[in-house]
């Protein structure tokens, strides 16, 4: 992919969510709250009680308990903050251009249903003088996406948290998203996506810096 001469832009990190689901397993385990465990699988128990399943027949006998794990991992972001993964991964750089990160895959819990939504991350900052590694970008992405979530407010939180680390001249996110609660149900709509965005600092206030980056994030 070309890009402006002026600018560092990262086309995707493709090999970021491979690394991920090889890694599923012991994140998986780390994200278990044993103490909770129980209390959230005799929940799925009942729900599905209540829904005329039989829950001690083969296929469903260990399924509260899966599903029990499966929502702490889908939601183990409310235990991890910005600063957890950060640490040391801001570095002093003279560095003022324009850097992209785009294609983080993601994936969330509509807060509204509790189905998923899922979709592509788009990422740009302006340097002050501090540059953050790379995949350090993509992980704050999952943290506020391994939460209940609204699109919007995802949007924000991300753009936020890049913004207080590195204090940037300006901050840039976009989220596409195919959302499962107007695909499965609702206006059931197979096509409709949903893209929202946050610009902060120069992003918000030069209105070419802006079409530069929705230029190289969102052309086909």
């Amino acid at each position: 992919t070309n890009c402006l001469t002026n600018y560092n832009c990262i086309q995707s990190l493709p090999s970021l969510s491979s690394s991920w689901r090889k890694g599923e397993s012991s994140d998986s385990k780390d994200s278990v709250d044993t103490n909770k465990l129980p209390r959230i699988e005799n929940a799925y128990s009942t729900i599905l009680s209540e829904l005329g399943e039989n829950v001690d027949r083969d296929g469903l006998r260990r399924t509260p308990l899966r599903a029990a794990k499966a929502m702490q991992f889908l939601t183990k972001g409310y235990k991890e903050t910005t600063q957890d993964i950060l640490n040391d991964a801001i570095f002093d750089e003279n560095h003022e251009e324009m850097v992209i990160v785009k294609d983080i895959d993601l994936f969330s819990l509509c807060e509204h249903h509790l189905v998923p939504f899922f979709g592509k991350a788009h990422i740009a900052y302006l340097p002050n003088k501090k540059v953050v590694g790379l995949s350090k970008l993509a992980r704050i992405v999952e943290i506020y996406s391994r939460r209940l979530q609204v699109q919007e407010r995802l949007t924000k939180q991300i753009a936020s948290a890049i913004s207080e680390a590195l204090e940037p001249t300006g901050v840039a996110v976009v989220i596409e998203a195919v959302h499962m609660c107007m695909v499965m149900r609702g206006v059931q709509k197979m096509n409709a996506s949903t893209v929202t965005s946050v610009m902060l600092g120069k992003f918000q206030d030069d209105p070419k810096t802006r079409k530069e980056f929705l230029d190289l994030t969102l052309r086909k």
